[in-house]
């Protein structure tokens, strides 16, 4: 039964076109996740739309319209087991129209595999992912150099790759001894589940042992308060409203008393949890790193969306009117001043933030501060600044509750900056 054992929350990450979906596919088909009649149709289906090849590549797009038809609590996710863990998978695809769910899929994860493929090496989706699963607090990293085919399964060629991914997680403050890296192929099958004879030259475990020897249970904050951040809500015919998200914190348990704040009017919205429900089974509570659905007695679908959070009303989640933050200016085009009013994502939430005040700029290495009230950010600077949200947005400091206190500053379709919450004001609810 794979609630006896622990859960863990992967997300693959990387380039666009490097075989995540395809990598995903193939652990899922070859674990016995996916049985062969449904492999079978998705490879008809891939000849018929000229993609022969992509059948791994659909597992996780099929899995996603099977649970659209249905009543699932998540669209992206799926489980499969380990001998040691049940694992959900985060499906993450790496064209740049998606980061922003990548950020969300993220946040979510406590373990990121990096993908990357033989033939093309770090690119630019490959740097902004490392970027943001280090800056969302995603600690486990495992990377798997894939299309080792299309390199002729050449040793040197994965050495070069490895190098380059080391340096690049170097910059962002990983320490690379402990980031496992291991070549595959995963369209034809080598090394992810099965031991590939092609590459003599390796002689450690397969991707599926790795997962088992290589990933170490996160620790679950379940003594700080619940949060609990709505991803999507339903209505459901004869069950009623059922809210979707992961918990980052504290306990949910059938028969609670839950706030979501903001809520519509901005003044909180109170219900009861009716029932929980995670990958089709009833809970009687839900911890850290759950990603479930919950039936509401109280609240009505239009007075809940996603980018509110649940809390338990003796610890409302803190709605901010103002926050000071450390940010790392990622990728701006020009520079970044006060009046600059972007996109953050802020757990589920998208939320316009202005930059009220440039407090100081800081050496990201030692925390010193290198100028006081600069003019202005820009590419590669790390900051204090001051932010107001122009709508309501549920956020905390890093102190209090790290998990909800990280943020990704997105504008014309790519990620600028990234940072965390460290002081706040926050707002009254309305009466």
């Amino acid at each position: 039964m794979a609630a006896q054992k622990p859960h863990i929350n992967i997300v693959f990450i990387g380039h666009v076109d490097h075989g995540k979906s395809t990598t995903v596919g193939r652990l899922m088909f070859d674990s016995g996740a996916i049985d062969e009649n449904t492999m079978r149709k998705l490879k008809d289906k891939a000849q018929q739309l000229g993609k022969a090849g992509f059948e791994f590549a659909y597992v996780m797009d099929n899995l996603k319209e099977e649970q659209e038809r249905g009543v699932t609590i998540d669209l992206a996710h799926k489980k499969f087991e380990t001998p040691k863990y049940y694992f959900t998978i985060i499906d993450a695809p790496g064209h740049r129209d998606f980061v922003k769910n990548m950020i969300t899929g993220a946040a979510q994860a406590d373990v990121a595999c990096l993908v990357v493929a033989a033939n093309d090496g770090v690119n630019a989706q490959t740097k902004e992912h490392v970027f943001l699963s280090r800056t969302l607090g995603v600690k486990q990293m495992l990377v798997a150099v894939n299309k080792m085919d299309l390199q002729q399964y050449s040793e040197d060629r994965y050495n070069e790759v490895k190098k380059e991914v080391q340096d690049l997680l170097k910059t962002v403050g990983y320490n690379i001894d402990e980031i496992p890296f291991i070549p595959v192929a995963s369209l034809p099958g080598d090394n992810v589940v099965k031991k590939s004879d092609k590459m003599s030259w390796y002689n450690g475990p397969t991707f599926i042992e790795l997962l088992d020897q290589a990933v170490q249970l996160p620790e679950k904050p379940t003594e700080l308060p619940l949060r609990l951040p709505i991803q999507e809500v339903y209505n459901i015919k004869g069950i009623g409203v059922v809210p979707v998200g992961r918990i980052e914190t504290g306990v949910l348990k059938s028969g609670d008393k839950i706030i979501a704040v903001p809520g519509r009017e901005g003044k909180g919205v109170t219900g009861e949890v009716k029932s929980i429900e995670m990958h089709h089974e009833t809970l009687p509570k839900a911890e850290p790193g759950d990603n479930v659905g919950f039936n509401v007695r109280g609240m009505e679908k239009r007075d809940i969306a996603r980018g509110d959070v649940i809390g338990h009303p003796d610890n409302v989640p803190s709605v901010a009117e103002e926050f000071t933050a450390q940010i790392i200016v990622l990728d701006h085009p020009s520079v970044l001043t006060v009046g600059y009013t972007p996109v953050f994502h802020i757990h589920t939430s998208q939320v316009a933030c202005q930059f009220v005040e440039l407090i100081e700029k800081i050496n990201t290495s030692t925390g010193e501060v290198t100028e006081k009230n600069p003019d202005f950010l820009k590419r590669g600077d790390a900051a204090r600044v001051r932010l107001k949200p122009m709508q309501p947005v549920v956020l905390e400091k890093k102190e209090d509750i790290p998990q909800m206190s990280s943020f990704a500053v997105r504008d014309s379709g790519s990620t600028v900056a990234a940072g965390m919450c460290i002081d706040l004001k926050k707002k009254e609810l309305v009466k």
